[in-house]
């Protein structure tokens, strides 16, 4: 992956992290935080100038957002209930939890959309429930690009600062991933425990 990164920005130059960054938002797998920290230290060796990383990441993480939102919202919350019907048994979901999710998230959205884009994962996924709930697309908009910014703003930071020594921070990055995926695979094991033993229960009665 360290390879791939230098290779795009190497070549496409800032151009090249905005694409990474856009897909990043939308294919979770992509790690912002090493684009970042590459673009960074880019901007170290005066490659490109801070103001114009930060401003064109994300703008990136904005327009990649917008495409899971906009797909979302395409989708509808009539098609998500219809397929918690028929799907959700099997992962512990019931319509009440995916109704009581989005009551949650369109009381709260604003706030989630901001704090969700500086949490590893989360920052992906966060544009889901706003184009389900048809969050309003300014604010969406508006709060995608606070919390962006600041993410990007970090990490582009820490890669202008230890220049060469980057890869120390993405190591460090790489851990607070891991433990994002440790905590989202345990929520999705307590899922499927809570499915099992609903299931087994049922048997009983």
């Amino acid at each position: 992956m360290v390879e791939f990164a230098v290779g795009i920005i190497g070549s496409m130059g800032l151009w090249g992290a905005a694409l990474l960054i856009a897909i990043e938002v939308i294919v979770v797998p992509i790690p912002s935080e090493l684009v970042l920290l590459l673009t960074g230290f880019n901007v170290s060796e005066g490659r490109f100038l801070i103001e114009g990383a930060i401003s064109v990441t994300t703008l990136a993480s904005v327009l990649g957002a917008l495409f899971l939102y906009s797909i979302a919202k395409a989708i509808g919350e009539d098609r998500v209930f219809s397929l918690t019907r028929r799907f959700g048994k099997f992962v512990g979901l019931k319509e009440t939890d995916i109704h009581k999710t989005l009551h949650w998230f369109a009381r709260y959205g604003k706030a989630l959309v901001f704090f969700g884009r500086l949490i590893p994962i989360i920052r992906s996924l966060v544009s889901i429930p706003a184009g389900l709930t048809k969050m309003n697309l300014w604010s969406f908009i508006l709060f995608t690009t606070l919390g962006s910014g600041i993410w990007n703003s970090i990490w582009i930071t820490a890669g202008f600062v230890l220049g060469e020594n980057w890869s120390a921070a993405d190591e460090f990055s790489q851990v607070i991933d891991v433990v994002a995926y440790i905590a989202i695979g345990l929520f999705a094991l307590f899922l499927l425990g809570r499915a099992i033993f609903d299931r087994v229960s049922a048997a009983k009665e």
